[in-house]
């Protein structure tokens, strides 16, 4: 799903990134509202891993979900 998808789709798909990454806060997904790297910059701080590991994470979801 590209980048614009999401952001059309980003009230269905934040509830499943919530489940998916439970530390992210409501404001965290105001914030992100669609923007991926600044969702990938949030799970990096929150779970304390690096940006590449991020990114795969988010990578997987959206192969998984979207």
């Amino acid at each position: 799903m590209d980048p614009e998808q999401i952001k059309g789709n980003w009230k269905q798909i934040k509830g499943e990134i919530k489940k998916e990454w439970g530390k992210l806060t409501d404001d965290d997904l105001v914030e992100a509202e669609g923007h991926r790297d600044y969702l990938i910059g949030k799970i990096q701080e929150r779970y304390g891993i690096n940006k590449d590991e991020a990114r795969e994470q988010v990578e997987a979801f959206e192969k998984k979900k979207l």
